[in-house]
């Protein structure tokens, strides 16, 4: 038997949404692998990878701020 769990999230998740640096990242990181994506259809102005590498620091950099205290986030 399969239980379905509900989501809830916390009380004050939009102040955490804006001021933690885990979804700051998180977004850019989900900015450079767009462009990523689309920079193909623009032309080789940059190397390829670049993004990738980009996205690939920003997902790091945002797995290390999940776990770094964030005193700003409870104020």
């Amino acid at each position: 038997m399969i239980t379905r769990r509900k989501i809830v999230f916390l009380e004050d998740w939009r102040k955490i949404a804006r001021r933690a640096w885990s979804i700051r990242l998180s977004i850019v990181a989900a900015v450079f692998t767009a462009v990523e994506v689309v920079m193909p259809l623009f032309g080789d102005a940059l190397p390829r990878g670049v993004f990738v590498l980009l996205a690939f620091i920003a997902s790091i950099g945002a797995a290390v701020a999940r776990l770094v205290a964030q005193p700003e986030v409870r104020r």
